[in-house]
């Protein structure tokens, strides 16, 4: 089967975005064994849009459609489609209620045209949208099929994982089970990652894996196929316990949608644990992160942004000769922040967080060096010092997710307990 992709947005085309989407679905493509051949990018515009979905439908068995499906009105793709198609829009119920519940719910201003994000053309397969409202499909005629899917990689990668994928397969005479597994790790690069796996990787057929860097992050997909969903449930049991076996000390979760955020709320949770931060380089960047998960506020009480040495020792007490003997950017500092925020706020656990964002230096360390320190229940504090010579908001990231692998750390060892 011969496909193209046509990405959708002026947004692309001005460099303003990343396209992501790009990469995912040619791999998905290579996986399923459908042969790409084109890839277009096109701006907003109707007549252009028209003339490559004219020309792709020609030369193509498969086309991928992507973005264009909001509400605003430059969203045109289905518009477009229908008409080139000569196909009617109709409304997929189940989207429709979603939007209107969501609206109804919210302080927010319905869009005129939100409603145009639950039509899909007449005859698709409808894939429905866990992420967001604008539904996908795909639309067989006798020369081409249509893939449809929506631009926002957080609301595309879930949707094709979930429902489309596996379509794609029966599309090209497969009737074989696809199905994906998502590991996500943190602390290590992606060739670092595929070198630990690399007799997993040599060894693989069925099931496969690929990993992925994303925001200081990998993630590994393992995907696998069979008639049995039983028996494909099992290959991927077996080939992700591998994994952990090559690399469980990086490993923090599973899923597509999962993060290092989320899996501390729910294991604090899950433990009856409360946490707070005294924040210097990372400027409350880890308290916004965990309070962005629902139910934060059953862990989270509050915490502390000590910028400056005088907010160090007003909001949390660390004692000026601390300061004066060590600098900010020391060991005993960050020990002394994450005892006094664990002091004022009672709470079991505390993190601390001092260094260099960059990009000059300070007290003789270089910019992304940083302290972070976590006081356990017993008192004691764990830190640990790393240098991440990346731009200021890389770092200030990067120490966030040391710190919040420093608790999942805490929390996998008393769990194993």
């Amino acid at each position: 089967m011969k496909a193209e992709m046509i990405s959708v947005g002026t947004e692309l085309l001005l460099g303003q975005i990343i396209d992501t989407n790009s990469q995912f679905l040619a791999r998905l493509c290579a996986e399923l064994g459908i042969d790409l051949y084109f890839e277009t990018t096109v701006g907003d515009n109707p007549t252009r849009l028209q003339q490559v979905i004219n020309q792709a439908s020609q030369r193509s068995d498969l086309v991928i459609l992507i973005g264009g499906l909001g509400p605003t009105a430059d969203d045109l793709t289905k518009q477009v489609m229908a008409t080139e198609l000569n196909c009617q829009l109709v409304t997929d119920q189940v989207a429709q209620d979603k939007i209107n519940h969501f609206y109804q719910e919210s302080t927010k201003e319905k869009p005129h045209d939100a409603d145009r994000m639950a039509q899909y053309l007449a005859g698709s397969q409808v894939f429905p949208n866990d992420q967001g409202f604008a539904v996908g499909m795909l639309k067989e005629t006798k020369k081409t099929a249509y893939l449809v899917l929506p631009g926002p990689p957080a609301e595309l990668q879930p949707m094709v994982t979930n429902y489309a994928q596996t379509a794609l397969a029966q599309l090209n005479g497969s009737q074989r089970l696809i199905k994906s597994k998502v590991m996500r790790f943190f602390g290590i690069g992606e060739p670092a990652l595929e070198d630990r796996l690399q007799v997993l990787i040599q060894a693989q057929t069925n099931p496969t894996l690929a990993a992925y860097a994303k925001q200081n992050e990998v993630t590994l997909r393992l995907t696998a196929t069979g008639s049995d969903p039983d028996q494909v449930d099992a290959m991927l049991q077996t080939l992700s316990q591998q994994v952990l076996d090559l690399a469980g000390s990086y490993f923090y979760g599973f899923g597509d949608q999962n993060s290092l955020p989320a899996v501390v709320v729910a294991g604090l949770r899950q433990h009856q644990l409360t946490v707070t931060a005294a924040e210097s380089l990372t400027g409350g960047l880890f308290q916004s992160q965990l309070t962005g998960i629902s139910h934060a506020s059953d862990v989270f009480p509050g915490g502390f942004v000590t910028y400056a040495p005088r907010a160090k020792e007003a909001l949390v007490g660390v004692a000026s000769d601390i300061i004066a003997k060590n600098g900010v950017v020391s060991e005993p500092t960050a020990i002394a922040m994450a005892l006094g925020a664990q002091r004022v706020l009672q709470t079991d656990l505390a993190l601390s967080f001092t260094g260099v964002a960059g990009p000059a230096a300070l007290e003789g360390h270089p910019a992304g060096f940083f302290w972070v320190g976590l006081a356990l229940p017993t008192g004691k504090v764990v830190t640990k010092a790393v240098t991440y010579p990346k731009p200021r908001n890389e770092v200030r990231d990067y120490a966030v997710k040391v710190g919040l692998k420093l608790i999942y750390d805490y929390l996998k060892d008393i769990s194993n307990k």
